[in-house]
This record gives structure tokens, C-alpha cells and sequence, in this order.
């Protein structure tokens, strides 16, 4: 298998293919005159199979554990707004699914429902077991609406609903989850060290491949159908996944060099193709993008959404100097109207990563220029990016008392104008930098002390934010309390899945601690609450390698 060949074109790529869950997504279904998407529910789904083997439960494992392994590699990343934006697109499917049945109960309260980054210019998406769900910086960076993001997320989101990772493995009784593990685990290794990763792969890729080339037919055509109705009764429209489909097919062809996994990994049959055309009808005639102004103010929010997290996408997918000074230079001109904010928008984050003041300087008028030529709610939602930008670049150029006084002032007192959303992630982990690099005086003490406050409720509803907890223990530190430092500490390496990292923080804590104050005792018990429980996981991963 040539996967074996290229161990640094991309992990995901290796952990696709041992999940068999990458799959050509773009199968359409026509929409009749009622706007409705015909689905075919009369047709069963796969995923109604009473006989598979792996539980929701054990699912669920396997894909905690594979993430445990994934989030140590430097290629996931977390941009606090590009996934927002993803995540808002998933919730979105998620509600549809439901409201369809195509998500049932048992599946809805087991997995994770969960998705991340992947810092790669490669055009890939993918899911793994138990409802993670990675997503290419390279993908956002192609896709010219939310639709067609949309579409891809739907399609994956069918995979996990219809459990075929579980039904591959039930008609395969040779390969076992432990052994999907390890093969995941072996794709990150060649990332470092292939003949180590080969050692690792080899034993279980044969029967793996094998199961998931046996049953893609049927898969792929269950994910085109149902995901075309999900992303229909979810509001987008249909011909997002041709015209997505459209796309890369033509780059693909224009420009082989690798770059376009989702299509290579699997490559679409011209039956496929047909179906995708047929299920259309006349509409897959024409597959351009809509006016903006044929959309709802809601819809042109989110087209222009995309647009700038798109943009966003096309700069830190490749963070390389050289790169980044790419995007300084002068771009082509574009026909979208909203190419002009966008363009502007990619200037001021490739300034801000480069840390350069001056280019940071230059960019943000023409970036607030271009802003004014909105109105109404497309307006009041760029300018919430812009100002996040806005207190990012002062903040990344050593202005961080500048970006303090614009979070107290007029950041924060238009909220009819598209003031900064108080309890939105992006906006805590900004304030929660931008005190982090305020100096250490006593004025400022009420700055992180509102940066811990959002900082725990984020990782209240997201206790697996390795990000947010990594921001916490620096906040904990500044206000001299460092018990919950350590805490935080532990928590952020649990979370990247350094469960023995988590575990020796705490224990050096409780003996630098032997006799605690009675403010600490909560805290300690907290504490080994939680290693108890790492150790327990750690327990049950070494049980399941002896299976």
C-alpha cells in the first residue's frame, strides 16, 4: 500500500484509511419543488443492523483512546474561532440528525460529538470512533460557502450515526479495536520515525483495509443519502455538495501532487458520479454559488462567516515565514463581494503571527475600512472578528495595556454594534492572553481575576479544553495560587492525553504539601479525585491490550 510510503504527507490520511471512516462523501439527492429534500426513507439504514460487535460503549473507548494518542501530535491545533465556526456548523447537523431519528439515544448520550483542527494545507476531513471528528485547515481554505463545509461534516456525521466502524469490525471478526488502536498509534510514529511506525502498522493494516474496500459501497451510498437530507433539514443548501464535489474533482485534476486526500484516499467511481448528478435533477445542472441576496440576513451572516474563517484557514494552515509574507503582498482580484474584508482580514492575522508591528499597523485600517461597507447583521458579526483581531494584534505586538483598555472601553460598550460576546470561548481565551501579558501590578489583579472566572466556566462545559486549562494554570500563577496551578496543569496534560504527565504534577504537588492549610484541602481532594481516575484509565487501557 503506497500509505506506507509517504509517512509525512499526512496522519490523518493513515488514520482515515485504519478507521475507514475517510470516504468520498459527494452523492446528491434531487430536492422537489417544496424545497424539501427527498431522502429516500424508505430505504433501511445500514446502521439498523442489530448484530455488531463493538457496543456504543467500547466504541466510545477506542475513540477516546485514539484521541489520547492524536492530541499529543504538533499537527492538531486549536484556533479558538476557526473552530467555533466548525463547531456551530456540526451543532447545527447534530439537531438535524435528531430531529430525523438518524441519531438514536443510546448514541446521542455515549459519544463525544466532538471536532478539532488539524494545522495541514491538505483537503481532508475525517471521523474516528465515538464521534470525533477531524477537520483540515486545508478544507476550510478551499470551501466557498457553509454549504458545501456542510455538506463534508454531513457526510461524516452519517458515517458515525450509521456505527460503520462497528459494523466493519463485526463482519471482520479479525480485527479487533485494540488493533484499529494500535495501527493509529503506529500512523503518528511515522511521523517521527517510520521504520517505528511501520513496525506498528503492518500487523493489523492488511485485514483493516480489506474490511473497509469490502464494505465503502454501501457505506459511501448510505452517507451520500442520509447526509444529504441532514444538511437539507438543517437549513443549507443541497447543491453544496455538488458544488464542493465540483471543486475538487477540477483541482484534483489541475494539480495531483497529494494534496487532495478526501478524493485520493477513496476515489470516486464514475457510477458515484452519476448517482451524485441524477439525485440532483435538473438543479445539478447548475451548480454556482447563490447571490447573497437571494439568502436570509441570517444565511449572508453566515456566508460572510465563512468567508472570513475561511481566510483565516488559508493563513494558519502554513505558518512558515515565507509564507506568511506571502499574504502581506497585494492580492488578485476577486469577484466575491465579500473578497475585499477577507483579503484584509488574512493581511491582519499573517501580521499578527509574524509579530510585526508595522504590517500590524498598516493592516488594521484597511481591515476596519473594509468592514464599513457592511450594514446591519453581516456588519455587527465582522465586527466582532475584527475586534478580536484588533486586541489579538496589540497584544501579540507587546500592547497588551492597549488591548486591556479597549476590552474596558469600547469594546465593551456597543453591544448593539457587535460588541465582544462576554462568554464566548474566543473572547475568553483573548481576555485570558491579554492579562497573561499585562504587567505584574496590583491594578491589574482584577484582569485576571475576570480571566479566571470565564477561564473555569469554559472548562466547566468543556472539561477536555487543553487550551483553556493550559491558560488557567498561567492565570492561577499570576494570583499567587498555586495548588490550582498545578491543577490546571495536570488537567491540560490529561487532556493532550499525558495521563502519567497529570498524574506526576499532582503527586509533586501533595510533597511539596505535606501538611495543608485548610483552604488547600478541597482543593488536594480535587485533586486525587482526579488521579484516581486517570489511573483507572490508564487500568483499563492496559487490560484492553492483553484482549
Amino acid at each position: 500500500m503506497s500509505i506506507i510510503k509517504t509517512p509525512k504527507r499526512s496522519l490523518t490520511r493513515l488514520v482515515a484509511l485504519t478507521t475507514a471512516c475517510l470516504m468520498a462523501w459527494p452523492s446528491l439527492a434531487h430536492t422537489p419543488a417544496g424545497g424539501r429534500a427527498a431522502t429516500d426513507a424508505s430505504l433501511p439504514a445500514l446502521g439498523d443492523v442489530n448484530s455488531q460487535d463493538l457496543s456504543p460503549g467500547a466504541e466510545r473507548r477506542l475513540g477516546d483512546r485514539i484521541m489520547r494518542s492524536l492530541l499529543r501530535d504538533p499537527a492538531v491545533t486549536d484556533d479558538p474561532l476557526v473552530l467555533e465556526y466548525v463547531d456551530d456548523l456540526w451543532r447545527s447537523l447534530l439537531v438535524s440528525a435528531r430531529q430525523r431519528g438518524d441519531l438514536s439515544a443510546d448514541l446521542d448520550a455515549d459519544f463525544a460529538w466532538r471536532t478539532f483542527l488539524i494545522k495541514e494545507r491538505s483537503v481532508n476531513a475525517f471521523a474516528l470512533p465515538g464521534g470525533y471528528i477531524g477537520v483540515h485547515l486545508g478544507l476550510l481554505s478551499v470551501t466557498r460557502s457553509p454549504d458545501e463545509l456542510a455538506s463534508v461534516l454531513a457526510h461524516e456525521l452519517t458515517h458515525v450515526t450509521q456505527r460503520h466502524i462497528a459494523r466493519m469490525m463485526g463482519q471482520s471478526k479479525q480485527t479487533s479495536w485494540v488493533g484499529l488502536a494500535s495501527m493509529v498509534l503506529g500512523a503518528l510514529a511515522m511521523s517521527r520515525s517510520p521504520q517505528a511506525g511501520q513496525a506498528l502498522i503492518m500487523g493489523g493494516q492488511g485485514l483493516a483495509v480489506q474490511g473497509q474496500l469490502n464494505f465503502s459501497r454501501d457505506m459511501e451510498r448510505e452517507a451520500d443519502r442520509i447526509g444529504f437530507g441532514v444538511l437539507a433539514d438543517a437549513g443549507y443548501a443541497p447543491a453544496g455538495m455538488g458544488r464542493m464535489f465540483e471543486q475538487l474533482q477540477r483541482a484534483s485534476r489541475l494539480n495531483d501532487d497529494g494534496s487532495y486526500p478526501y478524493l485520493r484516499s477513496h476515489p470516486l467511481t464514475t457510477e458515484r458520479i452519476g448517482e451524485a448528478r441524477a439525485r440532483m435533477g435538473s438543479d445539478g445542472l447548475s451548480l454556482g454559488l447563490p447571490e447573497p441576496a437571494s439568502r436570509t440576513e441570517r444565511l449572508q451572516v453566515l456566508v460572510l462567516r465563512h468567508a472570513l474563517m475561511s481566510a483565516r484557514a488559508r493563513v494558519l494552515m502554513d505558518t512558515r515565514a515565507a509564507s506568511l509574507q506571502a499574504w502581506l503582498l497585494p492580492q488578485t482580484v476577486s469577484t466575491d463581494p465579500h473578497a475585499p474584508l477577507a483579503q484584509a482580514y488574512a493581511r491582519l492575522v499573517a501580521a499578527i503571527e509574524l509579530r510585526d508591528r508595522a504590517q500590524v499597523d498598516a493592516a488594521l485600517p484597511a481591515l476596519k475600512a473594509a468592514l464599513g461597507t457592511l450594514e446591519g447583521a453581516p456588519q455587527r458579526e465582522a465586527r466582532r472578528v475584527v475586534q478580536l483581531a484588533e486586541l489579538d494584534a496589540l497584544t501579540a505586538t507587546s500592547r497588551s495595556v492597549q488591548a486591556q483598555a479597549l476590552i474596558n472601553g469600547p469594546v465593551a460598550s456597543a453591544p448593539s454594534s457587535g460588541a465582544l460576546r462576554a462568554q464566548a470561548r474566543p473572547e475568553v481565551m483573548q481576555r485570558a492572553r491579554t492579562a497573561l501579558n499585562l504587567p505584574d501590578a496590583r491594578d491589574n489583579r482584577e484582569a485576571l481575576q475576570d480571566a479566571a472566572a470565564g477561564l473555569q466556566a469554559v472548562v466547566a462545559d468543556r472539561p477536555d479544553d487543553a487550551a483553556a486549562w493550559t491558560l488557567l494554570a498561567g492565570v492561577w500563577q499570576r494570583l499567587n495560587q498555586p495548588l490550582r496551578a498545578v491543577r490546571a496543569e495536570a488537567e491540560a496534560a490529561a487532556a493532550t492525553g499525558d495521563l502519567q504527565g497529570a498524574i506526576d504534577r499532582v503527586e509533586a504537588a501533595r510533597r511539596r504539601v505535606p501538611q495543608p492549610q485548610a483552604a488547600d484541602l478541597i482543593e488536594l481532594s480535587v485533586m486525587d479525585a482526579r488521579v484516581q481516575r486517570w489511573r483507572q484509565t490508564q487500568r483499563d487501557d492496559a487490560r484492553e491490550d492483553t484482549l
